[in-house]
């Protein structure tokens, strides 16, 4: 054992990597609600989360399975699904009188077009007031899932390959050549 060296161990969270404390001051410091987005694979939560110094206080989180109680069968881990979740966790706070946010995005990196700018982008077409830079969100093409039709259409022509790469779609019952359509249906639902 070395004498007369001191080590500070670092708060467990951090050793774990489950929180980045510097980033996480600045957030805090701005006393508004934080809007915070996590991802997986095949999911993506987004909630409206308020500081408490006896722990952080969830207000709401919608998900993946909360967008398919909208009736929504296409991928879950999707830009479409990430707007979707987006759009309903930013307008069930304004509902409760909640108007601005602030984005938290954790551990996840900044990625210009990704799934988290486009559940942000869902929340402020919501109405949730966030600050943001216009030109990381995704494009309005790329949000409805017309790439994704566009894709299905070009990869039609190879029926092994459309059936593996669409197998959840067409397992769930929707056409992945009409997911625009069924992607607007599931905003007019939400808006209703």
């Amino acid at each position: 054992m070395n004498q007369g060296k001191i080590f500070t161990v670092p708060f467990k969270r951090k050793r774990e990597g489950r929180t980045y404390y510097k980033k996480r001051l600045k957030i805090l410091m701005s006393n508004k609600f934080r809007f915070v987005i996590r991802k997986s694979l095949r999911n993506l939560m987004a909630s409206v989360v308020e500081y408490s110094p006896k722990g952080d206080k969830v207000l709401l989180t919608v998900d993946s399975k909360t967008l398919m109680e909208f009736g929504w069968k296409g991928h879950n881990g999707n830009l479409p699904s990430a707007y979707l979740i987006g759009l309903l966790a930013g307008k069930k706070p304004i509902g409760k009188g909640i108007t601005d946010a602030v984005l938290d995005l954790g551990f996840n990196n900044s990625t210009k077009g990704s799934r988290i700018y486009a559940a942000l982008a869902g929340a402020i077409d919501a109405g949730l007031k966030i600050p943001f830079n216009p030109e990381i969100l995704p494009s309005r093409d790329r949000i409805t899932g017309e790439h994704i039709a566009k894709y299905a259409q070009a990869l039609k022509k190879d029926k092994s390959g459309y059936e593996r790469q669409f197998y959840d779609y067409v397992k769930r019952g929707v056409n992945p050549e009409d997911i625009l359509k069924h992607f607007n249906e599931i905003k007019v639902k939400i808006h209703g």
